[in-house]
């Protein structure tokens, strides 16, 4: 069987989220850390978001290896 890489625009998927998820992480953190003033919402709502995108992520990763 063989593998099925996913692209947009000539970048994987799994690349694309991977740099997604890095960028949330930083806000998370900053946000976290109050270095940029985040209401506590925006704050969650980034938080879950990181967490669905990071499982999709990681799935597809599971996936293609």
């Amino acid at each position: 069987m063989g593998v099925i890489v996913m692209m947009i625009g000539g970048l994987s998927i799994i690349l694309i989220l991977g740099m997604v998820n890095f960028v949330l992480l930083l806000f998370q953190m900053a946000s976290g850390l109050r270095w940029i003033k985040a209401p506590f919402g925006v704050h969650r709502k980034t938080g879950i978001a990181f967490f669905i995108i990071a499982s999709v992520h990681g799935l597809l990763g599971f996936m293609a290896g």
